[in-house]
């Protein structure tokens, strides 16, 4: 299981921390405390409201980037086969969807709850986790 601190929870959601906090405190995102006593979320749980707090994007242009977009998301679905796999992301208000090998989803370690980076170019969606 991934955990995940409450600042990088939040630029996940795309929200602040305190945000975060208020989700923990109303019970809405349960959290533990890891090793260090820092307070930290089940990357799994924040997948789960990730989700929840997905809207669709605006109609028009949604920022001045170039078409090779590099959006870091969390993992909200992996199915696999004996072959292929579709894993989908959560990066903030967008639902991304890859389908790659079950290879590259079990060396890259991709399970509900893991922190990802979703590359887009042209049609093609490239998912890595961040170094």
């Amino acid at each position: 299981m991934s955990q995940i601190r409450i600042l990088d929870a939040a630029a996940l959601l795309g929200v602040s921390d305190d945000t975060v906090r208020r989700m923990i405190d109303a019970q809405r995102l349960p959290s533990t405390h890891d090793g260090s006593g820092r307070i930290v979320v089940d990357g799994a749980d924040l997948a789960e409201v990730a989700q929840e707090l997905a809207r669709p994007a605006p109609v028009g242009v949604v920022a001045d980037e170039s078409a090779r977009n590099r959006m870091r998301g969390i993992v909200t679905r992996v199915l696999k086969d004996t072959v292929m796999a579709q894993v989908e992301l959560q990066c903030g208000p967008f639902r991304v969807v890859s389908l790659m090998s079950r290879e590259a989803v079990d060396d890259l370690g991709l399970e509900v709850g893991s922190v990802a980076v979703a590359s887009i170019k042209s049609t093609n969606v490239v998912v890595g986790v961040p170094r």
